[in-house]
């Protein structure tokens, strides 16, 4: 009996081996045929006889590539890169055939490319990877205005308020970072001076994993800049013009320089030009009307310099600085009239100078072991931010006592960050990723005034970080898994006036969970788990107090703790072959010890308001997010989705706790139209429904924008743009029935503009250099109301 039951299970073992899908991988390396050098992030993909996508990878630093979990069957296998002849073979996966060595990959130069550079997608495409959604700026954005701010309208799951702030997914914690760096600027202010020509791509990653550092409700958008790396001297020029109210120019400029060891490059991008921002905000209660109209200067200049050194095949330094200068800011009125008391009328002039440096310093150094993917990173990044703010405040058409005053602002952060990762691919199947980071961050604030009601201060706000994570991955036939956790020791203290006001000291753990199915090669399904943080903003926690109007006056809270998020979302991604593909997701926060506004009457004017923070009890959010990319013919394509969000909000109000139970939705649609080889027209809407927040219901807001571009000269070298923005004129921020009294205004910037853009690119090249990993931060935007 027991040898008989020795047989039947060795037979049923070999009969389950006999009937299960073999697996196999496929390996090699991409190199230059004249110059013998390996190509790095050359595209491997792997093509059904059918020719849909089946997979895909990019070659390493070293251009050597490792494709797994393969199913058996007969693909034709393809390795592309701009500059060259497409390499194509067929193989085949079996039982008796399952590890494919393609070995050394020889590419070869096509001449009639040899002029190309970075070429820049006619139409935005979007991807969903396994831990992010990257938006690929093609020229239809490109060309929707000057600046980042501009753009963001257009990306799925993002707002951008009148102010210029950021939200994601309907919630404004969230990190702004550039080529994965953080920045000590404020990001509306930011997002502002970036020209839109200098964008590459935009990234949006709604729960990073715990190799991410953990700030940030609602997640993380990464604007990666383009970075020009071929071989040889090339680049590229972008330059725009905005008429409208007022005219404003942008441009950008990227070259590079790389032979043999070396890749020198650079980026320079300016932004200039005043907007105009008018409005009316009424208080029916007190009969009160307040008229205002803002005109923003702004100068600002952004570049960047870098150099890459190749010591060999395994080692590579890398250098680069971002330097960033802005000056400008608001010049105008507010205008308050008091129907039933004349009296009290008065206008208020203002005029604020603001003048910043931001200075980013980062050196990495990158170790590839003998295997493929087996990697070590050593990175150093340095911050320094500068900004002097001065303002002067005048009051006309009043009987009140109001006297002149002006105010002076010097801001300093300095921050520095230090890091290692390494990357181990244990197996064929998994993979163990494990790094460790310190974060210190310094900032001093001097206030002087020369209004009496307020006093000269000084508040420092010191905070430093230690972290370390671990990541452990397991990829199978259709499913995969990741797991992680961050260990962070956290350590703050603020001073204000050389008095310790607030400290803080302790540590967390952040953990992170993904578990992705695919069944077959056109769906895909994703469930992730990450717990976050949102640690208060400088402006936040600055308890100096800011006169943003006549009627109101704000300041920061600085014993503020920390509120903590716990996140879980499902994704769904059906590939529609050559047409695109459907993407759809739902999320849920549940948030703790949650920052919110509070809104109190001040006790001798009972008609004006004080704005701080406070911690609250905990908050939900939740929605769901429908997108299409979809090539309907071969001159008609469209990116398209709907978001819908829900959240409960709770603060102060007029002395009185409130929740708000907002529920909101958003939908865009974005067509390209391709008349002829050269002329493409464009067509985008927007529609955003009605909403709350604590202090006001906000109406909806809707607008169209067209647009056209045309290309020429040899290879297309150079494109003639024209947009047509806010067609109707009918971009407008209203609200109604607000707290702590009612308040119904009406908000209108700048948006019915024309631009016209120009981008030529020249010189000619193949190679790509080192990428980095995208770091976050911790320091919010939040903090002020303009």
């Amino acid at each position: 009996m027991k040898h008989l039951f020795l047989s039947i299970l060795l037979f049923t073992s070999a009969i389950s081996m006999a009937f299960t899908d073999p697996v196999g991988k496929i390996s090699g390396s991409v190199i230059d045929q004249e110059l013998n050098e390996p190509i790095p992030y050359a595209t491997i993909i792997i093509n059904d006889m059918e020719g849909n996508l089946v997979t895909g990878i990019t070659s390493g630093d070293d251009g050597t590539f490792l494709i797994e979990n393969v199913k058996a069957g007969d693909y034709v296998f393809k390795v592309q890169f701009i500059g060259y002849k497409t390499f194509s073979k067929e193989i085949q996966i079996s039982r008796n055939s399952t590890n494919i060595e393609i070995g050394q990959i020889k590419l070869e130069p096509n001449i009639a490319m040899l002029d190309e550079t970075v070429v820049i997608a006619e139409r935005t495409t979007i991807e969903q990877r396994v831990d992010r959604k990257v938006i690929n700026i093609g020229k239809d954005l490109m060309t929707t205005g000057s600046s980042a701010s501009e753009i963001m309208v257009n990306i799925p799951s993002v707002n951008v308020d009148q102010d210029g702030n950021i939200s994601l997914r309907g919630n404004s914690n969230v990190r702004i970072l550039v080529d994965g760096k953080p920045t000590n600027m404020d990001p509306a202010q930011l997002l502002k001076q970036i020209p839109s020509t200098s964008i590459k791509s935009i990234e949006l990653i709604t729960n990073p994993s715990a190799k991410y550092n953990p700030e940030g409700m609602s997640g993380i958008i990464n604007i990666v800049l383009h970075k020009n790396a071929n071989q040889g001297f090339n680049g590229n020029l972008n330059t725009g013009v905005t008429f409208g109210e007022n005219t404003r120019f942008n441009g950008t400029l990227d070259m590079n320089y790389r032979k043999g060891k070396f890749n020198i490059y650079t980026n320079l991008g300016t932004n200039v030009g005043p907007r105009e921002n008018g409005g009316t905000l009424g208080l029916p209660e007190q009969n009160i009307e307040q008229v205002f109209s803002v005109a923003n200067e702004r100068t600002s200049y952004l570049y960047k310099v870098g150099v890459d050194f190749y010591l060999d095949k395994k080692n590579t330094m890398s250098f680069y600085t971002n330097q960033g200068r802005f000056s400008g800011g608001p010049d105008g009125f507010i205008s308050v009239t008091d129907f039933d008391n004349p009296s009290m009328d008065l206008t208020q002039l203002l005029d604020i100078n603001m003048d910043n440096r931001n200075s980013a310093y980062n050196f990495l150094y990158d170790h590839d072991f003998e295997k493929a993917g087996h990697d070590i990173q050593f990175e150093l990044d340095y911050n320094d931010f500068e900004e002097e703010e001065n303002t002067s405040i005048d009051f006309r058409d009043t009987e009140l006592d109001f006297i002149p005053y002006k105010d002076f602002v010097l801001q300093n952060r300095q921050n520095f960050t230090g890091n290692i990762d390494y990357i181990n691919p244990l197996s064929d199947v998994s993979k163990l990723e494990m790094g460790a980071e310190v974060r210190l961050l310094d900032t001093d604030n001097d206030y002087e005034t020369t209004n009496p009601d307020f006093f000269d201060s000084d508040y420092q706000y010191n905070r430093d970080i230690y972290s370390f994570y671990t990541t452990f991955g397991q990829t199978f036939e259709k499913w995969s898994y990741q797991l992680g956790a961050r260990l962070e020791k956290f350590n703050v203290d603020a001073i204000y006036n050389g008095n310790l006001v607030y400290e803080d000291d302790y540590f967390t753990l952040y953990p992170s969970g993904f578990i992705s199915y695919t069944p077959g090669e056109k769906n895909s399904y994703q469930l992730s788990y990450s717990r976050r943080v949102d640690r208060p903003g400088f402006g936040q926690v600055n308890p100096i107090r800011e006169v943003a109007s006549p009627r109101l006056t704000v300041a920061g809270n600085p014993e503020l703790r920390p509120q903590f998020t716990n996140s879980i979302e499902l994704n769904y991604t059906r590939k529609l072959g050559k047409k695109g593909s459907l993407t759809s997701g739902v999320f849920y926060r549940r948030t703790q010890d949650e920052i919110n506004q509070v809104f109190t009457t001040e006790e001798n004017d009972p008609g004006s308001i004080f704005l701080t923070y406070d911690n609250f009890d905990s908050n939900d959010s939740y929605g769901a997010e429908f997108s299409a990319n979809y090539k309907f013919t071969d001159w008609w394509s469209t990116n398209t989705g709907l978001e819908l969000y829900g959240q409960t909000l709770k603060g102060v109000a007029g002395n009185e706790f409130i929740e708000i139970d907002n529920k909101a939705y958003t939908f865009r649609t974005n067509h390209n139209l391709k008349a002829t080889e050269a002329l493409t027209f464009s067509l985008f809407g927007f529609y955003r429904s009605k909403s709350q927040d604590l202090q006001l219901d906000i109406k909806p807001m809707y607008f169209m924008n067209l647009g056209a571009r045309y290309s020429f000269l040899e290879d297309n070298k150079a494109t003639l743009s024209l947009n047509f923005n806010d067609v109707f004129d009918t971009q407008e921020f209203r609200v109604e029935d607000g707290r702590p009294f009612e308040q119904t205004g009406r908000f209108k910037g700048e948006t019915q503009t024309v631009y016209l853009g120009f981008s030529y690119r020249f010189g000619g090249g193949k190679n790509k250099a080192l990428k980095r990993k995208s770091r976050d931060n911790d320091e919010s935007g939040g903090g002020g109301v303009f």
